[in-house]
C-alpha cells in the first residue's frame, strides 16, 4: 500500500532518527566508562561488558526481525521495538550496579535488534524505485555519523552533567518517536503464517555471537587460544546455518536474495567497504589522541569534518548516479574513497589545520557516496515479496561487518606497532600509517568488485539509462 509523499518523507526521517539513536548508543558510552565504573564501584576494564553485551544481543536477534515483521506486522514490531529500547534506556540510566546495567543493556540491544531492520523494511515497502536513492541517502547517514559522534558526545555529556543522561535523554525522544511511528507507519492487514525456524535461530545465533565475541576479545587482547576456539565455534555454526537455510523451506535467514547479482555484489564486495568504514571510528580518534597528543574534545572537533563531508555529499548522490550509473560511480568513487583512507596515514601533527580538515572532509564525501550507493544497490532489484528476507539478511551482515572493521583496524594497528616498534612518536605515526594503508587496500578491493556490475545495473533506480536516451 502506497502512502502520500509527505507522509513517506516523515516516515523516512523518523526511521533514520531511530537508527541514529540505536547506533549512537552502541558507542556513546566509550569515553564515559571510567566515570560509570567509579559510580558502580568497579574497575574501568569491567565496564566493557556494557558495550559487548549490547553488540552481542544485536547480532543474535537481528535475524529474527524478518520473521516477526511478517508474522505480526511492521508497524506493531517497530513500535514495540521503540518501546523496549526506550524502557531499557531509562533502566540503564537508573542502574545502581554493573549487574543492573548489564541486564538493561541486553534489553536495549533486543529493542535495537528489531528497531533497525524493521524500520528499514517499513520504508522500503513504501518507496518507489525512482525514489530509492534519495530515501537510502537519508537512511544511511546514521551509520556514518553516529560512530564518529558517539564517543566525544558521550564524554561531553558525562563530564558536563552526568553519565546517566546519556541514557535518560532517550526517554522523551523515545516517547515522541513511538507516537509518530504509530501515526506515520501504515497499518498492514496481511500476515504471513510461518513457523519459527528454531534450528536456523540456534545456528545463526551461535555464528553471529561467536564472531562478535571474537571481535570484542581481539580488541581487548584476550588469550589467543580462547579467541581461536570461539571463532571456530562461530565458523562451524555459520556453515551449519547456511546448510540449514538451503535445505529448509521457510528458513529464518532467507538466502534467496543472493541470487540477485546487484544484491550479491553489495553483500560480498560491499562488506569489504563496510569493514573499512567500521575501522575509521577506531583509527582516527586514536591517531589524533595517541599520535598527535590531542585531547578527546579537540579530536572530536576534527572528526566533525568527516561529518560535514557526509552531509555535503547527500544532495549530489542522485546526480552522480544518474550521470555515471551505479557501475561507473561506484568504481570511480570507490577508488577515491580508498585513496582518502590511505591519505589519512600521511596526516601529521605539523600539517596545517586546513590541510588536515580537507583530507577528512574529502574522506567523508567519498565514504558517504559509496555507502549510500551500496545500500541502494542492495535492494534495487529485489522484488517486494522478497524484501523482508533480503532486509533481514542484509541487516545481519551490516551489523557484523562494522564490528569486523573494528577488529581489522586493531589488527593492522598491532601489525604496524610490531613493524615500527613502540615508544617514539615516529613509531606511533608509522603504525597508524600502515593501518590506514591496510584499510585503504580493503576498500580498493571492494571498488574493484563493482566492475562485475553491468553498465546499466539498476538503471531504473539510478535513471542512468533515461539520461543516455535523452542525450542520444
Amino acid at each position: 500500500m502506497s502512502v502520500p509523499p509527505q507522509r513517506a518523507l516523515g516516515m523516512t526521517l523518523l526511521v533514520a532518527g531511530t537508527f541514529f539513536m540505536q547506533i549512537l548508543d552502541g558507542t556513546i558510552i566509550a569515553t564515559a566508562l571510567p566515570l560509570m565504573a567509579k559510580s558502580f564501584g568497579v574497575e574501568a576494564v569491567s565496564m566493557s561488558i556494557g558495550m559487548s553485551v549490547y553488540m552481542l544481543t544485536l547480532a543474535v536477534f537481528i535475524p529474527v526481525s524478518g520473521w516477526l515483521s511478517d508474522r505480526y506486522g511492521v508497524r506493531t514490531i517497530f513500535c514495540s521495538a521503540i518501546a523496549i529500547f526506550t524502557l531499557a534506556s531509562m533502566l540503564c540510566g537508573l542502574s545502581e550496579s554493573l549487574a543492573q546495567f548489564t541486564g538493561a543493556r541486553i534489553l536495549q540491544g533486543l529493542g535495537g535488534a528489531m528497531m533497525v531492520p524493521v524500520g528499514r523494511l517499513a520504508v522500503l515497502r513504501n518507496t518507489e524505485k525512482k525514489d530509492l536513492v534519495k530515501v537510502i541517502a537519508l537512511l544511511t547517514w546514521p551509520g556514518l555519523v553516529a560512530p564518529i559522534l558517539g564517543p566525544p558526545l558521550g564524554g561531553f555529556i558525562a563530564t558536563t552533567w552526568s553519565w546517566h543522561w546519556i541514557f535518560l535523554m532517550n526517554g522523551p525522544l523515545g516517547v515522541l518517536a513511538l507516537g509518530m511511528s504509530w501515526w506515520l507507519l501504515p497499518r498492514e492487514f496481511e500476515r504471513v503464517e510461518q513457523r519459527f525456524d528454531w534450528w536456523g535461530f540456534v545456528w545463526s545465533a551461535l555464528a553471529c555471537g561467536g564472531l562478535v565475541m571474537g571481535i570484542e576479545m581481539l580488541s581487548e587482547g584476550s588469550d589467543g587460544r580462547v579467541l581461536i576456539a570461539i571463532w571456530l565455534v562461530g565458523m562451524v555454526a555459520g556453515v551449519l546455518a547456511v546448510r540449514h537455510a538451503r535445505r529448509t523451506a521457510e528458513p529464518l535467514l532467507d538466502l534467496w536474495a543472493l541470487r540477485v547479482k546487484t544484491f550479491a555484489i553489495s553483500f560480498w564486495g560491499g562488506s569489504l567497504f563496510r569493514m573499512a568504514i567500521g575501522a575509521t571510528p577506531l583509527l582516527l580518534p586514536l591517531m589524533f589522541q595517541v599520535g598527535f597528543g590531542l585531547d578527546a574534545f579537540e579530536s572530536g572537533k576534527l572528526l566533525l569534518a568527516v561529518f560535514v563531508g557526509n552531509l555535503a555529499m547527500k544532495p549530489a548522490t542522485t546526480w552522480v548516479l544518474r550521470r555515471f550509473g551505479f557501475r561507473g560511480a561506484m568504481v570511480g568513487n570507490g577508488i577515491l574513497a580508498a585513496v582518502s583512507m590511505v591519505a589519512c596515514g600521511f596526516l601529521t601533527p605539523e600539517m596545517p589545520r586546513w590541510g588536515l580538515l580537507t583530507v577528512l572532509f574529502a574522506g567523508g564525501l567519498f565514504r558517504s557516496m559509496q555507502f549510500t550507493s551500496l545500500n541502494t544497490l542492495a535492494f534495487a532489484d529485489v522484488p517486494k515479496e522478497k524484501m523482508s528476507g533480503a532486509n533481514a539478511l542484509y541487516s545481519t551482515v551490516l551489523q557484523l561487518t562494522f564490528g569486523m572493521g573494528v577488529a581489522m583496524g586493531s589488527m593492522w594497528l598491532r601489525l604496524g606497532s610490531w613493524f615500527y616498534g613502540e615508544g617514539s612518536q615516529a613509531a606511533v605515526l608509522g603504525a597508524f600509517k600502515l593501518a590506514f594503508f591496510g584499510v585503504g587496500a580493503v576498500a580498493l578491493l571492494s571498488a574493484l568488485d563493482c566492475l562485475r556490475l553491468a553498465r546499466n545495473a539498476a538503471a531504473e533506480v539510478s535513471g542512468h539509462v533515461e539520461r543516455m536516451k535523452d542525450e542520444g
